[in-house]
């Protein structure tokens, strides 16, 4: 159903402490310190509403949890640089007014449905053998799904909904007001490793969408220089043929293992073939850490983010690796 936005609630919980009686031979008690909340600021012009609106842009911060960190710099910068900008990655007031902030609340309601909490739920095994025992490696909680639809980390979802159960439908909940839509066909594709980056450029030369990636190692260093890759096929929630060869850090005693399709397979919902062998683009099960950890090789991005990548483009859009 429509999101339907909501006004900002601030929660303040007191702690009353009761006092010692007058004639009692030790000092009165203190109050109880008023507990710090852990939630996140949700107002106007707050990091969970620039994450919103870069999110909406598709400027992405990745994960939103509505607390500054290097991705959410990175998509200022890239925002600021698109916008003709001075390029800062801080929110200062041209970038907001470029944002319109006024035009869209930070947050929406959305009542549960019945589909969003049917699962089935179960805790994805770590090693890889035990992981192709499964029909599929779906999401591991209720939390988990609700967080990849809204482009959330599970606890900022917690932190927005305290006391509200998520796993029963009909509960009515805060979320992020994000708005996914599809973008246009690029011309091209560039990865920057400096800045841990995704680009994607139209016709003009002009960047139109960015999205934080995690790419290379000093193991699997990402393959830079003047050639092109060519994107020789699209994968939508793959299997995963993990051989234990490829992966500096596998045990000697891993075997090779099928693993099945799932938001939580190794190379998440969609797997994007480059024609550097091994090598490709595609979603991750870990979102909260896109852009912040390195890959074996690849060029990982959060499920979300991989899926509007593969939408907009084909064998014709050329990848670009650069520093």
């Amino acid at each position: 159903m429509p999101l339907r936005p909501t006004a900002t609630v601030s929660l303040l919980v007191l702690a009353l402490a009761s006092a010692t009686p007058a004639f009692a031979q030790q000092p009165a008690a203190l109050p109880a310190p008023v507990a710090e909340s852990s939630t996140p600021a949700t107002g106007p012009r707050s990091d969970l509403h620039a994450q919103v609106l870069l999110d909406r842009a598709h400027f992405s911060p990745g994960q939103i949890d509505g607390l500054t960190g290097s991705n959410q710099k990175r998509a200022v910068a890239g925002f600021q640089a698109a916008r003709g900008l001075k390029v800062t990655g801080e929110l200062d007031d041209a970038t907001w007014q470029a944002l319109q902030p006024d035009a869209t609340p930070v947050l929406a309601r959305y009542t549960l449905t019945a589909e969003d909490v049917a699962g089935p739920f179960a805790p994805i095994p770590k090693k890889p053998a035990e992981q192709a025992k499964l029909k599929a490696l779906g999401y591991a909680s209720v939390d988990e799904a609700l967080g990849e639809r809204f482009h959330a980390s599970p606890e900022l979802l917690r932190a927005l909904n305290p006391g509200v159960d998520l796993a029963k439908a009909g509960s009515e909940i805060q979320v992020p007001n994000i708005a996914p839509a599809a973008l246009p066909k690029a011309a091209k594709l560039v990865i920057d490793k400096s800045d841990s980056t995704l680009r994607l450029y139209d016709a003009q030369g002009k960047v139109y969408a960015q999205f934080p990636v995690s790419s290379g190692s000093k193991h699997d260093p990402l393959p830079i220089g003047k050639c092109k890759w060519k994107i020789l096929g699209i994968s939508r929630d793959p299997t995963f043929h993990y051989n234990p060869k490829l992966f500096w850090d596998a045990s000697k005693k891993e075997s090779k293992a099928l693993l099945p399709p799932g938001p939580n397979n190794p190379v998440g919902r969609v797997w994007i073939d480059i024609s550097k062998p091994h090598y490709g683009l595609h979603g991750t099960p870990e979102p909260g850490h896109v852009g912040k950890t390195e890959s074996h090789g690849c060029v990982r991005m959060t499920n979300w983010d991989a899926l509007q990548v593969a939408d907009a483009v084909d064998a014709s859009v050329p990848v670009v690796m650069q520093e």
